[in-house]
């Protein structure tokens, strides 16, 4: 034992708690690199990926002809605050147009819930942009469901 100016120096050791909480991080990092090691287990992020794609692919994107939230009230009303998030800017708060189209009027890429759909969906040559990725299926419709209340059924906007 050393002793300096009164200070002793004792040698307990590492508490057991510690000891319990060492020993255990040692036995889940090797658990972690035998089962998350390629080279070991086999396991790939790439092999889960494309595990979960054929799943998806195997599930058919079939997208309704006829708008499914065309007179739900309360999709009508998510709609409208999808559009003026996303939309607004370029069609106006009132679908009066500005940057895009006029969206009260005669529509040149189509009149039928899916050529809207598609629209929105894929983007035009013309300039505006896919909003597939963005939106997503249900909130495209529930956009449209927007629009067409304002368009087809006189709703203020």
């Amino acid at each position: 034992m050393a002793e300096c100016d009164g200070i002793k120096e004792s040698n307990k050791g590492i508490p057991k708690g510690w000891m319990i909480f060492y020993i255990s991080l040692i036995v889940w990092l090797l658990w972690y690199i035998y089962s998350y090691t390629p080279e070991i287990s086999g396991w790939s992020q790439y092999k889960v990926f494309e595990e979960e794609m054929k799943k998806v692919a195997k599930v058919p994107a079939v997208i309704p002809t006829e708008n499914p939230y065309e007179h739900n009230e309360k999709a009508i009303a998510e709609g409208k605050g999808i559009y003026m998030a996303n939309c607004a800017v370029c069609h106006g708060d009132d679908l009066k147009g500005g940057v895009g189209p006029d969206l009260t009027g005669h529509l040149k890429l189509g009149e039928t819930d899916d050529a809207k759909f598609k629209t929105i969906a894929e983007g035009t040559s013309s300039g505006m942009p896919p909003f597939i990725d963005q939106l997503g299926r249900d909130r495209i419709w529930k956009v449209l469901a927007y629009v067409d209340s304002v368009r087809e059924y006189g709703k203020q906007p």
